[in-house]
């Protein structure tokens, strides 16, 4: 696993390298200066590129085989929502999450820590470039800008999911306490703020990226563009139940991308090649760049040999598996009940798989996928009332493309809601909303039980039903930080 952090750059290096006084203050006296740093392009785009692998980087926050980025958190989310199951206990990798005692941990070494880590590591990183790119000699205005915009754009993305992780959803929670928020080094670390705090700093992150973004291309879909600014506006924009806007952002951010056809959608490479016509933001990961056993696909793909095919496959409940259409192609994407083996279980997931086993660690990561905007969007017009034949547009163009004879005509009011919500479950399983959108929707946990879903002869996730706004949704604010940051008692600690 060593071999992970020799990819990362020297300015990364520079960024993880103190946390005696906060995770925001990094000023080794062994280290060059950020005039040192961002005196040419060259240099500044080995930052860029620092930033990025640290979405899919192992150990950032610590030493694990449920740490090795974005990924990680997404699986774990699904892990606390209603939809996903643990087959058997297996290497015991994530079993505590999936039991919703995990989070509660405010210790080294686990997943509030690691998330803390690196998602305020990401806007150190992002703050850098911001602040000090204008002093790049040899760049164009142009490069400057467009720096400027990414590194913008991946603020706004580490802090939603701090915002969102840290505390309960926006609404109805917007002066409860938030995350601290930076956008330049501190010698004494901030308080907590409001949530409405956060969400002011991202909204204001976005919008001034998409300015300056606008116009600009991308070397590959590992960075941040237009389209992916405008995707992250819809999706903030869906948690604030600011209807209008997530509607018009979500079809902005669409433009260009093709759903995928159903050949495309079940072949190896429908979730981990960033050629997927729908993928819109993903990580390109090298073979000499993969983390091996502590990846998303050693969780997740029986074929790699990792920790799913040692007991731990990661399975649809058969009370979601049953609501979707016999004709529908994402019935394929999991184990047809009654034909699994001991290694391929009914109900196992075969969505996230490596595009060739032969090279079974090389495979990307999905970020943001076209066909979240799609759903965005229908939900978003849904709501807003007298917008139902406009919010069916979106969702047939979607469910067509799965399922051709698929018909939302004589749906309207809360029965077309319900059925875009469905949707949304089924086609973004495992893609980490299932914990964020119970938040987010106001709900308590609600797992179905009996055969073929949550527990026996499942692994038991011990908890299957919560009230809404449960404690346990929270990660808790690392000790560390609270111990390090002058500006944090430990009254700021989450319930």
């Amino acid at each position: 696993m060593k071999k992970v952090l020799l990819y990362v750059t020297p300015f990364l290096l520079l960024a993880m390298a103190g946390c005696k006084k906060s995770y925001l203050e990094t000023k080794p006296s062994n280290a060059a200066s950020e005039a040192q740093i961002f005196s040419k392009i060259n240099a500044v785009n080995a930052a860029i590129g620092g930033m990025y692998k640290e979405m899919f980087s192992f150990a950032v926050g610590g030493g694990s085989h449920s740490d090795y980025g974005q990924k990680s958190y997404d699986l774990s989310c699904d892990l606390m929502g209603n939809d996903m199951v643990i087959h058997t206990q297996g290497y015991g990798w994530y079993n505590t999450t999936y039991q919703y005692t995990n989070w509660g941990i405010a210790t080294t070494g686990q997943m509030s820590d690691f998330a803390w880590y690196r998602y305020y590591d990401q806007i150190k990183q992002a703050n850098k470039l911001y602040n000090f790119v204008d002093g790049v000699t040899d760049a164009s205005a142009a490069q400057k800008e467009s720096i400027k915009g990414q590194a913008l754009g991946m603020r706004a993305y580490a802090y939603y999911y701090l915002a969102n992780y840290y505390q309960q959803s926006y609404k109805g929670h917007e002066n409860d306490p938030g995350i601290p928020i930076y956008t330049a080094d501190t010698t004494g670390g901030k308080t907590r703020g409001t949530v409405q705090d956060v969400y002011n700093r991202i909204i204001a992150d976005l919008t001034q990226a998409e300015t300056l973004l606008t116009g600009k291309t991308r070397a590959s879909k590992n960075e941040i563009d237009l389209s992916v600014v405008q995707g992250l506006r819809a999706r903030v924009a869906l948690t604030m139940e600011d209807w209008p806007t997530a509607a018009t952002y979500a079809n902005k951010a669409r433009q260009g991308y093709t759903l995928m056809t159903p050949a495309q959608l079940t072949a190896y490479t429908a979730m981990s090649s960033v050629s997927s016509p729908e993928c819109m933001w993903g990580s390109i990961i090298l073979a000499s760049e993969a983390t091996i056993y502590a990846s998303f696909y050693s969780h997740m793909d029986i074929r790699t040999g990792g920790y799913a095919a040692l007991g731990q496959q990661k399975k649809i409940t058969k009370a979601l598996y049953d609501q979707i259409n016999a004709a529908d192609i994402r019935k394929a994407l999991w184990t047809t009940p009654g034909t699994g083996t001991t290694s391929n279980p009914d109900y196992n997931q075969l969505k996230f798989q490596v595009p060739d086993v032969s090279n079974r660690w090389q495979a990307d990561y999905f970020y943001m996928r076209a066909a979240e905007m799609y759903l965005i969007e229908a939900e978003a017009l849904a709501r807003q009332g007298g917008q139902d034949a406009a919010a069916r547009v979106p969702l047939e163009a979607l469910v067509k493309a799965r399922y051709p004879a698929y018909s939302a005509a004589s749906l309207s009011g809360q029965a077309l809601l319900d059925e875009i919500l469905l949707q949304r479950r089924i086609e973004l399983w495992g893609e980490g909303f299932g914990l964020l959108d119970i938040k987010r929707l106001g709900q308590g946990l609600n797992r179905p039980s009996g055969p073929g879903n949550h527990g026996s002869p499942n692994f038991n996730p011990g908890i299957y039903t919560t009230p809404a706004n449960d404690p346990r949704f929270l990660m808790r604010i690392p000790q560390r930080e609270l111990d390090n940051n002058a500006s944090m008692t430990p009254a700021d600690q989450n319930p």
